[in-house]
């Protein structure tokens, strides 16, 4: 096991060897394939490439070097095309306390049979008057930033669950097609639809909350605000703050039942999650499964 690889359990060794072709013996040389093709897109600024950084690729893609640079390159692409979304990309964002407390996201505290860590969005809870559909986009994509440093959640993944009920009309107004296709680009989902028995083949029961079908407690929306933004988080005041330091040990220290509260909402529920698409050349940013 090389340095690369510390902080992974030897289950998920094994599960990173079987499943992602991940070979400790030729990992340096796999990462220096894929960097070397860097040379071959000056179009783009790769604003990393250190092992680390793309050893996540490369798992993400199970270590197809060819298809781990393509997805590296879209990665930096999309930053590069859409500055504004990722301008101060880091926590806490200036304005984002109040969409995070509303659940966008919000993460569980437990990883699914898979060992994949759960996000989910309550779509209703969309306050307009406060936030737009790219706000929240730029919310997910910082806390997916935040947990993929584990190395764990690098190899088992994520898988994203969006309750679509109650969502108005006048919310699906704002959702404008230069909108939505930023999202089904930043993340790459696929609609399952009102079907609880389909979510629960995919997530059991035991570890999803009641608006969910679950059988653990309704979800607080201010869970993973309260992780992401630590001191930063008030519970009545939006905070300012420029400055943000908490690893993801950190964060999964307070992702724990006891300390989540009970909300009052109880809804049906849809799913969304990645499947890959036939046309091969549009890939995920950040695969969800």
């Amino acid at each position: 096991m090389t340095h690369l690889q510390a902080g992974l359990s030897p289950e998920t060794l094994e599960k990173a060897k079987l499943e992602l072709n991940e070979n400790p013996d030729t990992l340096h040389q796999d990462i220096q394939e894929v960097r070397d093709m860097i040379i071959t897109r000056p179009d783009i600024g790769f604003l990393r490439t250190d092992d680390a950084f793309i050893l996540k690729f490369l798992r993400a893609r199970k270590f197809n070097h060819f298809e781990a640079f393509r997805l590296l390159a879209q990665y930096f692409e999309y930053r590069q095309q859409n500055l504004d979304m990722f301008k101060n990309f880091k926590a806490p964002i200036q304005g984002s306390n109040r969409r995070l407390k509303d659940g966008f996201p919000g993460v569980l505290s437990n990883l699914d049979h898979y060992g994949r860590k759960i996000l989910v969005l309550f779509a209703s809870n969309w306050d307009q008057s406060r936030y737009t559909l790219i706000d929240i986009l730029r919310a997910i994509l910082l806390s997916l930033e935040a947990m993929i440093e584990d190395p764990e959640l690098q190899v088992n993944g994520f898988i994203l669950i969006i309750d679509w009920s109650n969502f108005t009309f006048k919310q699906a107004s704002k959702l404008t097609p230069s909108m939505l296709r930023l999202a089904i680009e930043g993340l790459q989902i696929f609609m399952h639809g009102n079907n609880l028995n389909s979510l629960h083949q995919l997530i059991h029961p035991e570890i999803l909350p009641s608006e969910f079908g679950g059988m653990l407690p309704p979800y607080d929306m201010g869970t993973w605000a309260r992780t992401l933004l630590e001191h930063e988080y008030d519970d009545d005041n939006e905070y300012v703050s420029d400055s943000y330091n908490m690893s993801f040990k950190d964060v999964e220290k307070t992702l724990s039942p006891k300390s989540m509260k009970r909300s009052q909402s109880v809804v049906e529920a849809g799913v969304l999650k990645h499947i890959d698409k036939d046309d091969e050349n549009t890939q995920p940013l950040l695969s969800l499964d």
